[in-house]
């Protein structure tokens, strides 16, 4: 081997020190297939498992995994549609049942996915961070024999001697926030270091996030209440209209409170093309926290819930409930309650169903049930409009479509707004028509035949939609992908870079200034940032006046042959 080959070996040699440990990221090598044995087999897979490029692939394919879950029915979102679409589809449903495609987010194969990259992350970001701290507690390496190799350079001559520029150079680099320290006939200074430190961040944030999500998923729970003002609510499972789970939450994790809706206030644009659109939409309500807790006032916004704990209370919707009268032949009252109605349009014109199951008797004194179909418009139009006109209390008309009989609720689940009309019959008029009548505030609807009375009060209440929602990982999930976003940008906005200045004096006893950097990768950042510090040492260590003046005093940094 000729000296030549020697030295460019050896230049090479000292170029990869002084570029190594820019990053903390593990070295590529090449695969080798180990030898036979458990143990060989076992530090293969786990370098593979903890790899970057493999928690990529995770990642992505956790990704993919979810897609099933937004698209397929999923029982513990709702498991009324799952059903409906085994009843549709007889031929996936089943394969589906295979793949645990109803069921997603608790399948097998997706919680396989989970841990195995929960593993992978932890596996990769340990060593990675003992690296990290002890590349904080080192010092940046010396400068290589041939600065000139670098692919930022530049040099001068300069009177100063080489201590007063190896000084006046470490406090520049100091000042300008680098790590730097005398190494030998250089100094050595190095900057960046948050770039790693945000890829690492990002890297601990994809596991708070997935640990979020996972506890979220597993000890979350989500319910609803409608409420009719002047109702209370106690957070408690047999309050609640429709409740569902995680699978590992337990009705002793409930945060212990109770709340009551006083009043709930809407208004409503009157004219011009927002018409009928919300201005204000809130409920007042009073809470108590535990069991004996001093009442509060407070008031639930859209998007403005109440917190309580880890609990949180959302206003989600709104209707009226009409203040409903019944009296029987003998002009007893048999039922008077305000029925929530559920709206059909923006216009809040709305449809439930008044049911009398107790006390009621006909005009011959027999023991009978009620059933009212009842169609409420806040605002009539008059005529033969059948839709609200607007969402507010203007002209308020209740239409009622009365029956009597058997409603079918002994022994058997029923919706209250529907109407079972199997054992019923219809109230007939004196023209033999089914009955049906439009009452104002105040108006009563006489039944035939002595057989009663219905009355629309004039007080029509409203009432309020609330869901109770419990997450206890939201938090730590907001603050995870915030920490992700942060550390992300930092890892690809802020580059890590090395900078030297060497001054020696040369055979002419003149000082020889030569300074270089090094970025982990190739970017116009490092020169330019190198030309500004060669810049500003020169005038403190200006070029020698004895220079010929064909000869420039500064090579400029992207001017170095290699």
């Amino acid at each position: 081997m000729s000296k030549t080959e020697t030295d460019n070996g050896q230049e090479q040699e000292d170029l990869g020190a002084a570029g190594s440990q820019l990053s903390t990221a593990p070295q590529e090598e090449t695969t080798v297939v180990p030898g036979l044995g458990v143990i060989g087999w076992a530090r293969w897979f786990w370098r593979q498992l903890t790899s970057m490029r493999v928690a990529l692939l995770l990642l992505l394919l956790l990704s993919l995994g979810a897609i099933p879950g937004s698209l397929i029915p999923q029982t513990a979102a709702d498991a009324s549609k799952v059903d409906d679409f085994r009843q549709a589809h007889r031929t996936l449903a089943p394969i589906y049942d295979k793949l645990g495609l109803f069921h997603v987010y608790s399948s097998v194969w997706f919680s396989a996915i989970y841990i195995l990259l929960f593993v992978s992350l932890i596996g990769c970001i340990v060593p990675r961070t003992w690296q990290f701290v002890g590349q904080l507690r080192g010092r940046p390496p010396g400068a290589p024999k041939r600065l000139d190799r670098l692919p930022a350079y530049t040099t001068w001559r300069t009177t100063a001697e080489p201590e007063q520029v190896r000084e006046a150079a470490l406090a520049l680099l100091k000042k300008r926030r680098f790590r730097a320290h005398v190494a030998g006939d250089a100094v050595a200074a190095e900057k960046g270091y948050v770039r790693e430190l945000g890829n690492l961040v990002f890297h601990v944030a994809l596991i708070v996030l997935l640990t979020a999500f996972a506890s979220g998923q597993m000890f979350k729970s989500d319910g609803t209440k409608l409420m009719v003002e002047g109702g209370g609510f106690s957070n408690a499972l047999p309050q609640y209209d429709d409740f569902k789970s995680g699978s590992m939450f337990s009705t002793d994790d409930l945060v212990p409170f109770s709340f009551g809706l006083k009043d709930f206030e809407g208004t409503y644009e009157l004219t011009g093309p927002n018409r009928g659109t919300p201005r204000t939409f809130q409920a007042k309500i009073t809470y108590s926290e535990g069991a004996y807790g001093k009442e509060k006032p407070a008031t639930v916004k859209v998007n403005q819930p109440l917190e309580i704990g880890d609990s949180k209370v959302y206003l989600v919707s709104h209707g009226y409930a009409p203040v409903i009268t019944v009296r029987d032949g003998k002009g007893k009252v048999v039922y008077q309650d305000a029925v929530p109605l559920l709206p059909l349009d923006g216009n809040v014109t709305s449809q439930g169903v008044i049911k009398v199951l107790d006390g009621y008797r006909n005009a011959q004194g027999q023991k009978e049930q009620l059933g009212v179909r009842a169609f409420f418009l806040p605002t009539y139009g008059g005529g033969t409009s059948v839709l609200s006109q607007f969402p507010a209390l203007l002209n308020p008309v209740l239409n009622l479509e009365p029956y009597h009989g058997d409603l079918g609720v002994d022994g058997f689940p029923q919706s209250v707004y529907q109407l079972d009309k199997t054992h019923m019959k219809a109230f007939k008029d004196a023209k033999g028509l089914q009955l049906r009548g439009n009452l104002k505030p105040g108006q009563t609807l006489q039944l035939p035949n002595g057989a009663g009375s219905i009355t629309l009060e004039k007080d029509i209440k409203e009432w309020a939609g609330f869901e109770i929602v419990q997450e206890p990982g939201s938090g730590w999930a907001l603050g995870g992908a915030l920490a992700a976003i942060f550390g992300l940008a930092a890892s690809l906005f802020i580059q890590r870079r090395r900078v030297w200045v060497r001054a020696v004096r040369g055979a002419d006893g003149v000082t020889v200034v030569e300074m270089a950097g090094l970025g982990r990768s190739e970017s116009a950042k490092v020169p330019e940032e190198l030309g500004d510090l060669a810049g500003t040492l020169y005038d403190q260590a200006p070029g020698a006046p004895d220079r010929d003046s064909t000869e420039s005093d500064v090579v400029p940094a992207e001017g170095a042959e290699k």
